[in-house]
């Protein structure tokens, strides 16, 4: 039996696992062993350990509990405990999702003692190298012996870097696998009422012609470009003020993003506000069951981008760029440039006016990319 360690960190990677652990455990669990191993990068309980509950994810083999820290410092002590594992195990390979710190620690240490390297969401480019995460892209593909590629654009990225084609495989995406599988279960969640919004209930948003009289959109935000500065959460306020004149606005406030309204001094602005929504970060079934109903989402996030052109729902990206480039070629995804509060208000007006790209699915985003990942590496592995 050949023994795969799956590295996870951040609150995407747990999701995207759920979906190839099963995979795996379903069609090879007499061929492929799995341990998971999570750094610890999202330390926070509505960060991490809520969605190996929620989506009945096996608990983590190994847990590093790096915690927060500069980039420098926390890929360190990640290097330092993975390399420690990998000498320990003695896997047959190492498989990474993504690009975060956990990624690229995960890559490197397995890399420096000769154990292949499998990344999944592989190929993707901003071509933003100010973003910390295209860096981890990029150097996480030069090292990697498989990679599982999400959309055309990344063929088109390796190929160019003159990566092997028997080194690419196109399987699709993996986030959009959970998000099927868990669509029908969140349907059971209460958020909305909790929340006091008020929801129609399409069965299916592409299926209507018209946007659903719905009374709110969502707001997530957590790039250091966005929140770091006071003038960048200004904005954001600005942004919110004009939005709550015309809907409510909920905001799943990240850890860090909390942190930083609370060292500006920006919370009572915040609070006082009676169409905004203040909420902890979600559970993933709520947050489906919230972007589902919603009207639009506003956004700094990579993995929204792709969630929303499945859902259909209007996409506002505040990026210049982005390494999804298909959710706006093809989806509902539509990028501006900066957080400038009085354009972001006009493209939303056109939204909530009904005037939106209706978007399709890419090609491969099907439920069964994890699927495909997992022959994959039986065939590539079993041997």
């Amino acid at each position: 039996m050949k023994k795969i360690i799956t590295i996870v960190g951040a609150r995407p990677q747990i999701i995207k696992s759920s979906a190839i652990s099963r995979a795996i455990s379903n069609s090879f669990k007499n061929e492929l062993t799995e341990i998971i191993v999570h750094t610890g990068q999202h330390y926070d309980e509505n960060m991490s350990s809520v969605f190996f509950d929620e989506m009945k994810i096996p608990q983590p083999n190994y847990n590093l509990n790096v915690g927060s820290g500069s980039h420098g410092n926390q890929t360190a002590r990640m290097l330092e405990g993975l390399e420690e594992i990998f000498l320990s195990e003695k896997p047959d390979a190492v498989l990474v999702y993504g690009d975060t710190n956990s990624t690229i620690a995960g890559a490197l240490a397995a890399t420096k003692i000769f154990i292949p390297v499998i990344h999944v969401e592989a190929g993707l480019r901003s071509y933003n190298k100010a973003m910390p995460e295209e860096i981890n892209r990029i150097l996480t593909d030069s090292v990697a012996n498989y990679l599982f590629v999400t959309e055309q654009s990344g063929l088109d990225h390796l190929k160019r870097e003159g990566v092997p084609d028997e080194k690419v495989f196109f399987t699709g995406n993996v986030m959009i696998d959970s998000l099927v599988r868990y669509q029908e279960k969140a349907k059971s969640s209460t958020i909305l009422e909790e929340l006091g919004l008020q929801a129609s209930n399409p069965e299916n948003r592409r299926e209507v012609s018209r946007l659903y009289e719905t009374d709110y959109i969502v707001m997530t935000m957590h790039r250091p470009a966005n929140v770091d500065t006071e003038s960048g959460f200004k904005a954001i306020l600005e942004l919110i003020e004009l939005s709550t004149a015309k809907t409510k606005v909920v905001f799943p406030i990240h850890p860090r993003t909390r942190s930083n309204m609370a060292k500006f001094g920006l919370e009572d602005t915040l609070t006082q506000n009676k169409n905004l929504i203040l909420t902890e970060p979600l559970g993933y079934l709520e947050f489906i069951q919230l972007m589902t109903h919603a009207k639009a989402i506003l956004t700094d996030s990579g993995g929204i981008q792709e969630e929303t052109t499945y859902l259909g729902i209007p996409c506002l990206t505040f990026r210049d760029s982005t390494e999804r480039p298909i959710t706006v070629t093809m989806g509902t995804n539509q990028l501006l440039a900066d957080l400038n509060p009085k354009i972001t208000f006009a493209a939303l007006e056109e939204i909530l006016a009904g005037h939106h790209k209706k978007g399709q699915i890419p090609p491969l985003w099907d439920g069964h990319a994890a699927e495909r990942i997992a022959e994959n590496l039986f065939n590539l592995f079993s041997k």
